[in-house]
């Protein structure tokens, strides 16, 4: 079966048993936006209900991002007070049900890196099953650059994948990785030439699809299971309560115009 949705923020494409998913705003650095979040968890949910998508590749528009992050302009909405402040909705943000529902999607994902990879891509990418990534690109975690005081489950979900002396390395610096370093780092399994990207990853999801889809599905689950953080209520109350500071702070908005502005912030530590 083959189907494809080619318009819009988000382009999804099933080709037999493979799906991809394209963030569709080149001009914005494939920035990931609510409306854009929103559209992936419509297409991973509706991929799992029929089970014909046994492997999932997601990937940036055009050949300069995979995708830039979570949109800056819309960053208030990723914070713990929008939560608590949004009457009959869910209580996860759109950044959270998109992460969800690709580290969760019943088959294996893999993140096709054909451009550059910051923030809550990055956080996106490592809740793909396998990273492949082009040769040329760059990826960073900047969230100590902005002020913002990352959530305790992303943090875990770096450690989980980096280990944890380079998930703090990356974090503390918010230094930019390139080239090797990519690899030494653990943020991609493979870097390839960027004209052998598409076939070194189709290659990849074909041997996954033709797999057992009992065994893909089981596997997959039971992985997710056993790597599951385990945070006592006093614990997560704890992270949460640092997240939310870091929310309502003026080091946040300093980061935030500084980012926009293209300036050195100046933070003040409050």
């Amino acid at each position: 079966m083959n189907s494809s949705q080619q318009s819009g923020v988000l382009l999804s494409e099933q080709r037999g048993h493979i799906g991809i998913i394209t963030f569709n705003r080149p001009a914005q650095h494939n920035a990931l936006s609510p409306e854009l979040l929103g559209k992936l968890c419509e297409v991973l949910a509706a991929w799992a209900a029929s089970g014909e998508v046994r492997a999932v590749i997601l990937t940036g528009a055009g050949d300069k991002a995979f995708s830039a992050g979570y949109d800056i302009n819309a960053i208030a909405t990723v914070g713990p007070d929008h939560k608590a402040s949004v009457a009959n909705e869910p209580a996860e943000t759109p950044f959270e049900r998109g992460l969800a529902a690709v580290k969760n999607f019943p088959y294996p994902t893999i993140a096709m890196l054909n451009g550059h990879c910051f923030g809550g891509a990055l956080h996106m990418a490592l809740c793909c099953d396998i990273r492949i990534a082009a040769d040329h690109i760059a990826m960073a975690m900047p969230p100590a650059k902005l002020g913002v005081v990352y959530g305790a489950e992303g943090l875990a979900q770096f450690i989980q994948v980096l280990g944890s002396a380079k998930a703090r390395e990356m974090f503390f610096t918010g230094r930019t990785y390139k080239g090797e370093q990519i690899g030494e780092m653990g943020l991609a399994g493979q870097l390839v030439p960027a004209d052998a990207l598409a076939n070194t990853v189709f290659a990849v999801a074909e041997d996954i699809a033709s797999n057992a889809p009992l065994a893909l599905r089981g596997i997959k689950r039971i992985m997710n299971i056993v790597e599951q953080p385990a945070l006592n209520d006093e614990q997560e109350k704890e992270a949460y309560d640092l997240v939310a500071e870091s929310f309502r702070s003026s080091d946040l908005k300093e980061g935030q115009a500084a980012f926009l502005e293209k300036r050195k912030p100046l933070f003040l530590g409050d």
